[in-house]
């Protein structure tokens, strides 16, 4: 009782009688303090955009849009990801509460509501403000870029897939069984002739009742038609080059993590990240529904384009964007290719060259215009083909073999089945000239430098972004939602990038620009 008796009287001394010191956050803050450094960058930046999505009319922001703009990039430097997160840094930590300008803390509705919809069409030019300010500051140029991509999991339910070959199996039974039971071949003769049959079909239903065949018919082929849509509407989500996506995220492709909790390579719902770096920081990055790497990088390229309004001379990346395709379209545009071979690696190996039947192990006699196997026969030209793409012409050639009976390296040379048909190779002359001018490159004392530096740069961001700031999951579905994330994220990078070089007096440093060759 006593014990109680006290308390109260504190509790009622601590209400009424406590002195409050209220601290002066500049106090507390160092002139080299991270927020200090990040707050005066962004104030550079132009945030007309920002400003025009908030309407004139209505109730006033609880907080500035560009403070609003800053506490969230703020925030992603900091790892701080989550809106409840952000509201209680804002709440708690000083550096927030100075970054506020001394205003009310925003609650996570207000960060929710910002970071999805009203920063949306802003956040993109402010990025690529930030990246062209750091051009100015000398910390960028547009000498090399090192393009890398990255997989990163959906918000999205793991097991709310849809297949493209389940769908267009069960399009195809749909079809099967419409045609057989009415004859038609399209969805709108279907529609049609079902809408034409209601009026003369007097419909049942409830407990007791007792519905005719034609009524039965027709329910049976309206389900018909229903599923019939709903699976052309699936493959239209899934477009041309995917082949699953999520429910509950229709721009989410399943693939294979490397990071994966379980350890066993389950597919997860998850977009292909693309970052472009230069000068080790985040010039670039873009979301793809690709599993693959080698049809992002002329889309990715062409928007650095547009964004930076220069293009960039070398282009370094690994194996998984090799295509001629890709080739081309640097040729076209003067820019120089580090694109390692898909092979490179192989070819080193006792195992590569030992497959004779590759035309890489074969000899070329140029007189005759053949190839020489591992058994000395010759295998002839037969057919030619020339093709323009983007104004470049494409050859490729076949050469057939003038006879493989009786040879003893048939099985190791041939795959086909008919132990008669002789070996057939296809020479890609366009694709290996370009690969061998891009293995030139990748081996020169310049290529050696910058495939280094790619490793360290691009790998070791992807590294950052993951491990130091924790970033392995997206927060919101959809990619329009997860681009606004991705560029918060890759604002954050720059602006803590920037401080440890300046703390570091790095800044102004350039690796591309060693060991010029």
């Amino acid at each position: 009782m006593k014990n109680s008796e006290t308390q109260r009287q504190y509790n009622v001394s601590e209400e009424n009688n406590q002195l409050v010191i209220i601290l002066n956050s500049e106090i507390r803050l160092p002139k080299d303090a991270p927020v200090r450094v990040t707050s005066a960058q962004l104030e550079e930046l132009d945030y007309r955009k920002l400003y025009a999505a908030y309407s004139s009319r209505g109730r006033k922001s609880v907080a500035d849009p560009r403070v609003l703009f800053k506490v969230m990039a703020y925030g992603y430097q900091c790892g701080i990801y989550s809106s409840r997160k952000l509201e209680e840094a804002c709440k708690y930590r000083v550096d927030f509460m100075w970054l506020l300008e001394n205003g009310k803390a925003p609650d996570h509705a207000t960060f929710s509501r910002f970071r999805t919809g009203r920063c949306a069409e802003a956040v993109e030019d402010l990025f690529y403000q930030y990246v062209a300010y750091l051009g100015k500051q000398g910390e960028t140029d547009h000498k090399s870029v090192f393009v890398d991509g990255t997989k990163l999991e959906s918000r999205a339910g793991r097991y709310t897939f849809t297949w493209r070959g389940t769908v267009e199996k069960n399009l195809e039974k749909v079809k099967q069984a419409v045609l057989e039971e009415t004859g038609h071949t399209t969805r709108e003769h279907l529609e049609e002739s079902l809408l034409n049959t209601k009026e003369s079909i007097e419909f049942v239903y409830g407990k007791g009742k007792r519905k005719t065949e034609q009524q039965r018919r027709w329910e049976r082929l309206d389900n018909l038609c229903q599923r019939w849509k709903l699976y052309e509407q699936q493959l239209e989500i899934m477009g041309e080059g995917r082949n699953s996506y999520s429910k509950t995220d229709t721009d989410a492709t399943f693939m294979r993590m490397k990071e994966d909790h379980m350890r066993n390579g389950q597919l997860k719902p998850g977009y292909n990240v693309q970052i472009a770096v230069n000068s080790e920081y985040i010039t670039g990055i873009e979301a793809f529904s690709n599993r693959t790497d080698v049809g992002t990088l002329i889309p990715f390229l062409r928007k650095l384009e547009r964004e930076h309004r220069k293009r960039y001379e070398e282009v370094t990346a690994d194996a998984g964007y090799e295509s001629l395709d890709n080739y081309l379209y640097l040729e076209a545009n003067g820019q120089l290719s580090y694109i390692k071979p898909t092979n490179y690696e192989a070819q080193k190996t006792k195992k590569f060259r030992s497959q004779i039947g590759r035309i890489e192990n074969m000899a070329y006699n140029q007189e005759d215009d053949c190839f020489i196997c591992a058994e000395g026969r010759r295998l002839y030209c037969r057919k030619v083909s020339t093709e323009m793409k983007d104004g470049i012409p494409v050859t490729r050639a076949w050469y057939r073999c003038e006879s493989c009976q009786n040879c003893p390296q048939r099985e190791r040379c041939c795959r086909k089945q008919d132990i008669n048909a002789p070996k057939e190779v296809i020479w890609k002359e366009t694709f290996w000239e370009k690969r061998r001018n891009s293995l030139e490159n990748i081996t020169s004392e310049r290529g050696i430098h910058l495939r280094m530096n790619r490793s360290i740069q691009v790998e070791g961001a992807f590294g950052l972004l993951k491990n130091d700031f924790g970033f392995r999951r997206f927060l919101t579905t959809g990619k329009r939602n997860i681009r606004i994330e991705l560029l918060f994220l890759a604002l954050g990078f720059n602006l803590k990038k920037r401080w440890m070089k300046q703390q570091k007096s790095r800044l102004e440093t350039h690796y591309s620009k060693k060991k010029v060759s």
